[in-house]
């Protein structure tokens, strides 16, 4: 298989969006809103997140929304906003793509493509990502086993993409306190069994904004290349996903503490 270990060096283990580096010893922190609502607070989010040390920014022009009359998003006019707030800070976007009649649309725009939980199955998109030219953000299905994701992974590669990077992103157990169950020890066993970078995205993984921090700090400790988290000027007014986003404010003391975690740990941020 193409994801298994093999010897490589240091910079072949890395993945490269702009200024980021997957896999490096500098962290790579992810932040931004679950959703693109509109052009003034992309940028609010976008400047906000980047004065306190984001890497890269996030946010969704396309969404898939368990319910069919939910806020699906700005579409293309997302991505127009997305990419304004990407020249007025100079981060890197990712975003995620939905379908393979968006793939370029997305592609043009992004930094870097993700593959949401929902479409770790879809094969046919897996591997027109692998083939779009850019690096592919690939998330953990809610309900797969890591060899089914390894095996997804595998769709990218073998289309010819070897720029993928993985998320951890929770998994529906038995337990309600959490929207899922955030699987850390997949950290390091997928670092054990893969040469690809792996980040965790403890806000869809807890659902709850109060556990964002102890759980990014934690997956930093246990070997995670980065965290992404969701962040929105007003959670309480946030169209999707508010409950799970976090302020600026706290992005800024997150950002603070994982320096210490990542010192103890011998990465920086």
């Amino acid at each position: 298989m193409i994801f298994e270990k093999e010897k490589r060096g240091e910079g072949e283990r890395c993945v490269r969006v702009g200024g980021a580096v997957f896999g490096g010893a500098r962290l790579v922190l992810i932040a931004g809103p679950c959703t693109v609502e509109s052009r003034d607070q992309m940028i609010e989010v976008a400047c906000a997140v980047r004065e306190a040390g984001a890497s890269m920014l996030r946010g969704g022009a396309f969404k898939p929304r368990t319910s069919p009359y939910a806020f699906q998003g700005l579409c293309a006019k997302g991505l127009e906003f997305l990419a304004e707030a990407r020249e007025r800070t100079g981060l890197p976007v990712v975003t995620e793509v939905l379908e393979t009649a968006h793939l370029s649309a997305v592609a043009e725009v992004a930094d870097m493509v993700q593959i949401g939980s929902r479409n770790m199955h879809n094969s046919a998109l897996l591997r027109a990502a692998g083939g779009c030219g850019k690096p592919v953000l690939l998330k953990r299905g809610m309900s797969a086993t890591l060899q089914e994701y390894l095996l997804a992974a595998e769709y990218v590669l073998d289309a010819g993409c070897r720029r993928v990077v993985l998320c951890e992103r929770g998994i529906r157990t038995f337990e309600t306190a959490t929207r899922f169950t955030l699987d850390l020890t997949a950290v390091p066993l997928l670092k054990e069994r893969t040469w690809m970078p792996v980040i965790v995205d403890p806000s869809h993984g807890t659902g709850r904004a109060a556990l964002v921090p102890p759980m990014a700090l934690a997956a930093v400790a246990c070997g995670a290349d980065g965290v992404m988290v969701e962040i929105h000027t007003h959670p309480d007014q946030a169209l999707c996903d508010g409950e799970q986003s976090g302020t600026p404010e706290m992005f800024y003391k997150l950002v603070k503490d994982l320096g210490v975690i990542a010192g103890a740990v011998g990465r920086t941020v």
